[in-house]
């Protein structure tokens, strides 16, 4: 996780975000106490819940409004290779820091980093697990294919690690095409989030739909409307003891029917994190904070 040093309205990011909503009334240094203070409290309910949180401190300069959205940049995974993807936004490229990856490398064995950057100048973008829902149990990677998710680029990627791409086109209820995969469809071990009337194509829905019973996963049906409450928007984590945790916001907890959070406590415990400044002024919620570390760890 990283700890945001300049928050704030990304202008560069709001064309293909119809999440991100100004807070007109609240000044600048306001909007960054109020994101740290959530920022904390949530890292704070992360480790109280025995999740190992390695937190990175954003800098004032240059500014990134968004540098509280790592896992749009970097993917850390279990054969020891870290991928660095290319950013739609030019400001977003600035998040990209070689510094992380060489703290990480201290305690985490790294192989190899495999660098996706270059395709910035061909305007060519996959906003990593922004754009790209791993299920790695069964080798699947899904994809909404929209401006920051380029379908030559995710065959690129899962032809590297060995995945099965299923990619769609997603739209909310505005008909504006859904700009991270991640707001839509959440994946864990058992049971998959997704919102199927956001995918129009019925022969694309049909292939999401069909992948994931293949691959044995409870579908819990999601509303557009839930979705804007980023109810799509969660991550399973394991701690270091005791079952599983669902990580989601406060606003998606509060989305989900009575029905739908019994069906998925069936598979984790849900840990709802109260973060409506992110939320709200960066168009992201709890997974979008989180980069899983799947690097196998130094002796």
């Amino acid at each position: 996780m990283v700890r945001p040093a300049a928050f704030g309205f990304n202008a560069e990011t709001a064309f293909s975000n119809s999440f991100q909503q100004p807070i007109a009334e609240q000044t600048p240094g306001a909007l960054q106490a109020r994101a740290l203070a959530e920022f904390d409290g949530a890292v704070a309910q992360l480790r109280a819940h025995g999740v190992r949180v390695l937190v990175f401190e954003d800098a004032p300069e240059p500014v990134r409004p968004d540098a509280v959205f790592p896992n749009n940049w970097l993917t850390l995974h279990a054969d020891g290779r870290v991928l660095l993807y290319p950013m739609c936004a030019p400001n977003r490229r600035l998040e990209r820091r070689p510094d992380i990856v060489a703290a990480l490398a201290q305690d985490f064995l790294v192989t190899e980093v495999v660098d996706f950057a270059a395709w910035e100048q061909q305007q060519v973008f996959l906003e990593g697990t922004g754009s790209l829902i791993f299920d790695h149990e069964h080798r699947v990677a899904y994809a909404g294919l929209s401006p920051r998710t380029d379908a030559a680029l995710l065959a690129e990627v899962c032809a590297q690690l060995g995945y099965r791409p299923v990619s769609f086109r997603a739209q909310d209820a505005q008909g504006q095409e859904i700009y991270h995969t991640n707001v839509l469809l959440s994946i864990g071990p058992g049971f998959a989030v997704v919102c199927l009337e956001s995918i129009r194509d019925a022969a694309e829905r049909a292939a999401v739909v069909v992948s994931l019973q293949e691959t044995d996963h409870e579908i819990v049906d999601i509303s557009l409307a839930q979705v804007a409450c980023f109810a799509g928007n969660m991550l399973i984590l394991q701690p270091a003891a005791g079952p599983a945790l669902l990580a989601l916001s406060q606003t998606a907890h509060e989305a989900l029917t009575p029905a739908q959070r019994q069906t998925l406590s069936a598979y984790a415990t849900l840990l709802p994190l109260p973060i409506p400044t992110i939320e709200t002024i960066g168009g992201g919620s709890v997974r979008c904070m989180l980069a899983e570390v799947f690097l196998p760890e130094r002796a």
